[in-house]
């Protein structure tokens, strides 16, 4: 890709079972410190990086990216990647990382981390936040704001994760849905949480882009979008095609490149109606008054990328190629897309089963099925399920994905704070790691600004510093 590409995973945790050593409060905390202490993956954190992530919080793992607590649960950052193989195999890592711990700490028969958006019975969502980073040269204007948005709120046909039933009581309620029956399915777990097209601050008014300028690299250079919108998937090939698509809507927004009258009037509202329309029609009313579907906007996007951008490499033609059958399948069938999108995926399983023990989709046991699609345990989770019945096809091996476990891509910054970490775990040393530098006591610290360059020589010669330091770094 033309940018650097990451992840942001936070994970539920559902334990089976009552357990003498705590609930789903306690493997959160339990896991990190095993991870960091045990397993030694990675390099804690030694400095508060906030008033709420103090000391030993979290820190950075061998494979450049972030394991930490946020607020009760584990979140897992992927290292930044400039290919899309790259990021669907990091992405995985930080699931098999989790669900290994659990097998490790002998527990995995009663506790599950879920890679999904809501929990059931709190009302709570866990977000799935894409970074990118983008030309500083790039204006937001309005019309290429109005082009993005348009694209996020309907992307969702072939990016949801899909959910049973709705928020209760939702984030904030519009009038056409006032009296209406309850939803029994829709395509995304994070739609009814968004409440806002562009915000800031976001921890309670979520946005589908948080507007908050925080580049972690030269910000004369670059800016990073942050997008919340997005549902946590578990099939690979929808998580290629969420991050691959929306790269090359980027490379035609940066050239002013936007296609013509897909404006959305309200980009909240469309993506809550697109989640929730039962039909599949999925129709949205524009800023002129007129109406499209959310298929006719994608192949809107669709048409210009193919113009524009095929042909410049493998990885584009990829993208277009699988975007344009994609979009197709769901135009003739959704249920021909049920090896690619989870959302197609999780309705026919729920739905067999319904047909199968004679329920209704008010039944409480089909959300704890939603759920269970979710589940990282390989033997009990519904999407591994799926995967050995070969109606799914992963696009990562599992040697790759335990290969990139603990060892960062070779192309980007993240190859040298790789190293940085695996030196600190070893080392006694006081040293500050960030996404855009690394710190050492007594020495000044290497900035890392541009994201691209791996900084392999920069690296090793601060650490060969602290080699020779002579009575130690830090006592």
């Amino acid at each position: 890709m033309n940018r650097i590409v990451g992840l942001e995973t936070e994970y539920g945790c559902l334990v089976q079972a009552d357990d003498r050593l705590g609930g789903p409060d306690a493997y959160p905390i339990r896991v990190k410190n095993h991870l960091f202490k045990i397993a030694r993956m990675g390099a804690i954190d030694l400095h508060y990086r906030d008033y709420e992530e103090p000391p030993g919080n979290g820190g950075f793992l061998l494979n450049g990216g972030r394991l930490y607590l946020d607020m009760g649960h584990l979140e897992f950052s992927t290292p930044e990647c400039v290919s899309l193989r790259d990021i669907v195999a990091f992405d995985r890592a930080g699931d098999y990382l989790l669900h290994e711990t659990l097998e490790n700490l002998g527990v995995a028969d009663k506790v599950s981390f879920l890679k999904n958006n809501i929990d059931h019975h709190t009302g709570a969502t866990f977000g799935c936040h894409e970074n990118y980073s983008m030309k500083r040269s790039a204006q937001f204007t309005p019309p290429i704001l109005s082009a993005l948005l348009s694209f996020l709120a309907t992307r969702q046909i072939f990016t949801g994760a899909g959910r049973v039933g709705q928020a209760n009581p939702l984030a904030f309620e519009f009038e056409s849905h006032r009296g209406q029956p309850p939803v029994p399915f829709q395509l995304s777990q994070r739609a009814d949480h968004i409440v806002n097209d562009i915000y800031q601050w976001v921890q309670f008014n979520r946005a589908i882009i948080n507007a908050r300028d925080e580049p972690l690299a030269d910000y004369r250079k670059y800016r990073r979008l942050h997008l919340l919108i997005g549902d946590s998937n578990m099939n690979e090939f929808a998580t290629a095609l969420k991050l691959g698509t929306t790269a090359l809507i980027l490379d035609l927004l940066e050239e002013g490149i936007l296609p013509k009258r897909v404006g959305l009037l309200d980009p909240v509202q469309s993506t809550r109606e697109i989640s929730r329309d039962q039909s599949y029609r999925w129709l949205t009313r524009l800023e002129n008054g007129q109406t499209r579907t959310a298929l006719e906007i994608q192949q809107a996007f669709l048409a210009l990328a193919r113009h524009y951008l095929a042909g410049q490499s493998e990885e584009n033609d990829w993208i277009i190629r699988e975007w344009s059958a994609v979009l197709d399948g769901l135009e003739r069938d959704p249920l021909s897309q049920i090896g690619k999108i989870d959302w197609v995926a999780k309705k026919w399983l729920l739905q067999t089963f319904c047909e199968t023990e004679h329920l209704t989709w008010a039944d409480p046991w089909l959300q704890s099925l939603d759920l269970e699609y979710h589940n990282l345990h390989p033997q009990r989770g519904l999407y591994f399920a799926l995967v050995n019945e070969g109606r799914i096809q992963p696009l990562v091996s599992p040697e790759r994905t335990i290969f990139c476990t603990a060892n960062p891509p070779a192309n980007t910054r993240a190859a040298a704070r790789g190293l940085a970490v695996r030196y600190f775990r070893e080392q006694a040393a006081n040293y500050i790691i960030n996404w855009d530098s690394v710190a050492i006591e007594g020495r000044d610290p290497l900035i890392m600004n541009n994201p691209f360059h791996p900084y392999r020589d920069e690296i090793t010669q601060l650490l060969t510093f602290a080699d020779d330091a002579p009575t130690g770094i830090g006592g």
